[in-house]
C-alpha cells in the first residue's frame, strides 16, 4: 500500500508544517514502513509538531530552528497553528493532529500491521503507567520496550545499542522541547533501522491518567493551553506568558502557504 497524501507544507511562524489530516499521517507511517521493510536502506524520518511554544523556540534558539528544519515532517500539533493557516492561505491545514490524540490513531494503525513502537521518556513511574495503560488500550500493539527520560546524555551510544536491541520501527521520544528534537536527530543517526523518530512532548503524562486533558471546547478554541496553565500555574504560568506573544508575532511576520 502507498500513501495517497499531499506533501506541501504551510509555513507558520517559519516552520515548514504538513497539510495532513490524522487519517493521512497514519497512511504515510505505514507506508514509510513498509518502503523500509522492502528496501531496508531507507534512513529513518525525524517527525515532530509544532505548537505555539515551538514557534517561540524556533524563533529564539538557533540550534533548534536547524533541527526543525532538518526534520522530515511536521504536525500541527496546535490550534493556534491551524487558525495561522487559515488566515495566510486558501489550502490551510486540515485540522489540527495533537500528538495527544493521534498516537492512539497510531497505535490502532500499528497493531494492525506489526509496526513495533519503543517509548522513553517522563520519570520511570509516569512511563512504568503509560505502558500498562498502553498495553490495556492495545494488547495487540507490538512494544517493544520503554525506558524513562532521565539519562545520562553522554550516554547515548549505549542507550541507542539498548533500544536497537529491542528491535523498534517508530521510537517515540518525550523529554520536552528543544532536547527531545535534538535527540531525535542522534537516535536517527544511532539506530539506522528504524522507520520513525517521533517526538511527543508530554504524551506519557496524559497516557499515564496522571494529568487530564481540556474539555473539547477548550481544545476547539485553542485554549488547552489555558486550562493546562490552570491545573499548573508554576510550571507552566511564565512559560505560556512568555512564548505566546512571541509566537503571536512570528506567526504574524512569517506565516505563508506553499503549494
Amino acid at each position: 500500500m502507498t500513501a495517497q497524501v499531499d506533501n506541501s507544507k504551510v509555513w507558520i511562524g517559519g516552520v515548514p508544517v504538513d497539510r495532513l489530516t490524522s487519517g493521512q499521517w497514519c497512511k504515510l507511517m505505514i507506508s514509510d514502513w513498509q518502503k523500509k521493510k522492502r528496501e531496508g536502506l531507507a534512513p529513518p524520518k525525524v517527525v515532530t509538531t509544532v505548537n505555539g511554544q515551538v514557534v517561540s523556540l524556533f524563533t529564539e534558539n538557533a540550534d533548534y530552528r536547524q533541527a526543525v528544519l532538518s526534520t522530515d515532517h511536521v504536525a500541527a500539533d496546535g490550534m493556534s497553528v491551524v487558525f495561522a493557516s487559515r488566515m495566510v492561505t486558501e489550502s490551510p491545514l486540515p485540522e489540527r493532529v495533537a500528538t495527544t490524540d493521534w498516537f492512539h490513531a497510531a497505535a490502532k494503525a500499528a497493531s494492525r500491521h506489526g509496526i513495533r513502537f519503543y517509548v522513553l521518556g517522563a520519570t520511570r513511574q509516569m512511563n512504568e503507567l503509560a505502558v500498562k495503560r498502553i498495553r490495556v488500550l492495545y494488547p495487540y500493539l507490538q512494544l517493544a520496550g520503554a525506558r524513562d527520560g532521565y539519562f545520562d546524555r553522554s550516554r547515548m551510544e549505549e542507550v541507542a545499542d539498548q533500544i536497537a536491541l529491542t528491535r523498534p520501527d517508530v521510537l517515540w521520544i518525550g523529554v520536552g522541547n528543544p532536547d527531545q528534537l535534538l535527540l531525535a536527530h542522534q537516535f536517527k543517526q544511532l539506530i539506522p533501522s528504524l522507520t520513525w523518530v517521533r517526538t511527543c512532548g508530554g504524551l506519557f503524562d496524559f497516557l499515564s491518567g496522571l494529568r487530564s486533558r481540556a474539555p473539547q471546547a477548550m481544545q476547539a478554541a485553542g485554549l488547552e493551553w489555558a486550562y493546562r496553565m490552570a491545573l499548573e500555574p508554576r510550571r507552566l504560568g511564565w512559560r505560556y506568558a512568555t512564548t505566546n506573544v512571541t509566537a503571536a508575532m512570528a506567526m504574524a511576520r512569517d506565516s505563508h502557504g506553499m503549494h
